[in-house]
This record gives C-alpha cells, sequence and structure tokens, in this order.
C-alpha cells in the first residue's frame, strides 16, 4: 500500500492551476503527470473507466511523478443524497424509449445496434472507492452529485483530500455539510458536463466569478474556479472573485500528453466549427460541446435521462470516433476551444499563469 504523509492543500501547488478530468479519452497518466511536473495538480479521470484500467492510470502516473495528482468519480444515484435511489420515472422510460427511436436511422447509417439501457448503472462505483482507499490517491473529486458523509470519512482516514464540483450556493453549502475539503465551482461556460447534482437540474448562468463570489461568501473552504478559462486574465478575474485556484480543461485538448482522439483534435482545431452548444442529446446531462450535426438534430428531443442516453449514444458515439467523422461525436469544450493549442501540456500551465497576480 502507498502511503500518503500528507493530506493535500490547494496551496502546496507552485501554481494555481487544475488539470479538469476529462473522462472518455482525453485525461491519461501523461497529462496528469505533466501538469503536476508544471507545478499544478494534475487529474485521472475514473468515469467510464474500468476499475483494472483505473488501478493502471494510477500506477502509471507513479510512475511518472512523485508529486500529488487527483481522481475524479461520477456520483450514481443511488449515492447521491442530492437525488437517492434508482427507481425510474415512467416519464422517464417512456421518453428514454422515444429517444431510443429518435435514434435508430443515425445507428443505422453508422452500422451499428442500439443497446439496452440500465438506469442502475453505477459505473463501478465500489469497487473504485475501494480501490482509491487501497491506493491512497492525494486528492479525490467528485461530479454529477454529493456522496454522503461517510464515503468523504472513508477516503479522508486514509488521507486523501476530498472535492466536490458545485454549480450553485446550495450545492457549495451542501457539500461541505457532508465534509468536503474542497469545492469546484463551475462556471456556465465551462466545457463538457456541467456538475449538478441531479440530472434534470438546470443550472444558473450567473457569470463564474459572480457564481464563485457568491460561493465564497457562503462557505469556508478553498475553492477551485472552472468553467471558460482561457487567459491568464481571465483566471485572475476568478482568484479575485475569491477562488484559490482555477480548472482548465478545453485548453488542454490538443497537447501532446491528452489522449483526445484524432478526429476530436482535427474538429477543435479545423475552423470549420464556430461555436459551442449546450445539450443533453449525446448523455442526458446537460453538457456544452462544438456545434455539430448531431446537437443540431437531437438536443430539442433529448431527454433528462443519465446514464441511459449515454449508453444509448456509445456505439454512435464510437463509430463516428472510428470513422473520423466528427458529426457524431461528444467534442466537448468550452467556447474557446479555438484556442487550444498542439504544445506541451507544461507550455498550457506557463501561458495561463504568466503574468498572473496570484504567481
Amino acid at each position: 500500500m502507498v502511503s500518503n504523509p500528507y493530506r493535500f492543500r490547494l496551496n502546496d501547488l507552485s501554481v494555481p492551476f487544475v488539470g479538469a478530468p476529462m473522462a472518455g479519452g482525453p485525461s491519461t497518466p501523461a497529462l496528469a503527470a505533466a501538469v503536476t511536473a508544471a507545478g499544478g495538480l494534475g487529474f485521472l479521470a475514473a468515469g467510464n473507466r474500468s476499475v483494472t484500467g483505473l488501478r493502471a492510470d494510477v500506477e502509471e502516473v507513479r510512475t511518472l511523478t512523485d508529486g500529488a495528482f487527483g481522481v475524479n468519480l461520477f456520483v450514481p444515484q443511488a449515492a447521491n443524497t442530492a437525488a437517492p435511489g434508482t427507481a425510474v420515472d415512467p416519464a422517464v422510460h417512456l421518453s428514454v424509449g422515444a429517444y431510443r427511436e429518435a435514434l435508430r436511422d443515425t445507428a443505422r447509417r453508422y452500422g451499428v445496434e442500439l443497446p439496452d439501457t440500465d438506469p442502475a448503472d453505477d459505473d463501478g462505483w465500489a469497487a473504485k472507492l475501494e480501490l482509491l482507499e487501497e491506493l491512497r490517491v492525494p486528492v479525490v473529486s467528485f461530479t454529477f452529485g454529493l456522496p454522503a458523509a461517510p464515503v468523504l470519512e472513508r477516503l479522508a482516514a486514509v488521507g486523501s483530500t476530498t472535492s466536490v464540483t458545485v454549480t450553485s450556493v446550495p450545492e457549495a453549502e451542501a457539500a461541505v455539510r457532508a465534509g468536503a475539503d474542497l469545492l469546484t465551482v463551475q462556471g456556465p461556460a465551462a466545457g463538457g458536463h456541467r456538475g449538478t447534482h441531479r440530472a434534470e437540474d438546470v443550472p444558473g448562468q450567473e457569470p463564474l466569478a459572480e457564481l464563485v463570489a457568491a460561493v465564497r461568501a457562503a462557505v469556508d473552504v478553498p475553492i477551485v474556479a472552472g468553467g471558460g478559462i482561457a487567459s491568464a486574465a481571465e483566471a485572475d478575474t476568478a482568484r479575485s472573485a475569491g477562488a484559490d485556484a482555477v480548472q482548465i480543461g478545453t485548453l488542454l485538448l490538443r497537447t501532446h500528453e491528452a489522449g483526445t482522439s484524432a478526429a476530436y483534435r482535427e474538429a477543435l482545431g479545423s475552423g470549420r466549427y464556430t461555436e459551442t452548444a449546450v445539450t443533453r442529446a449525446f448523455s442526458g446531462r446537460l453538457a456544452r460541446g462544438v456545434r455539430n450535426e448531431f446537437i443540431d438534430r437531437f438536443t430539442d428531443i433529448a431527454p433528462a435521462a443519465y446514464p441511459q442516453v449515454n449508453q444509448l449514444t456509445r456505439p454512435i458515439r464510437a463509430a463516428g470516433a472510428e470513422a473520423g467523422d466528427p458529426e457524431a461525436i461528444a467534442l466537448w469544450a468550452g467556447p474557446s476551444f479555438a484556442s487550444a493549442r498542439e504544445v506541451p501540456a507544461a507550455d498550457v500551465v506557463r501561458d495561463l499563469v504568466r503574468g498572473s497576480s496570484g504567481t
């Protein structure tokens, strides 16, 4: 068992930069280690990753760096204190069935079958928690919900610092009451999924700095601000509002160490796409991605049903990636995706914090 001689604190970082965990491929051990080596906090994404794969990722990071890093978990409904239980509303069941029918022509076009859905799928929650207890990861963060206080206590007992993604003041207050050590405050311009504590929730649209300031006034724990930050000036604005560090994802998508697919990378840098949109079309949860054909076709009819919608669209997304067709891929990104560059991750960290008033 790997020991953890101290509990990580944000002020341990030499630069106030956190690499966002990006499930589905972009987050790799190499990327996490590169961000940590540059003075920030690198992250692995455990969402939709097997327990075996997650163990291998953690072990690889530890061969690449002896610095702190984090692992992010998706909170399943059954473990989410904001939305407990696994019962499916009959109306949701019917809407998932209607969405399946709407997807059939697209599935046929890509030569795939739509799978059965399982609303009780918890993404290996218990096994992943046990693994992280065993491996004593420096930081464990949670997205898509609020785990019960005993979960946070278990991780604290082995030396892990815990963080919860929040999108509102009530979510922040609930996370602190449950025992979270840190909060990741996520604003409306965030690329990828909004981390609301319930899949059906629609988060507010107040700018990131306003949200950070409101959370800072309500709670007394360290804050990481994330969502659309693409420059040192924007990072400074978030920190001036009360954040202790900033979380960056979109700018890392095309870095050398990221596992972003070739089609995804090409789409971000091609100049063919000019805007992002918020949609439930790919997963059933609200998420921001580059506006493509799939988003245009299905956003208006996609139900608020996670993980069922995510399960339905998975083979279409996989076929699109294999074919190099960005029109069927979830191109998760924030509005400044055109600023993502093909450079080492250390360059992104350096350029974002250069000239920052906090460094």
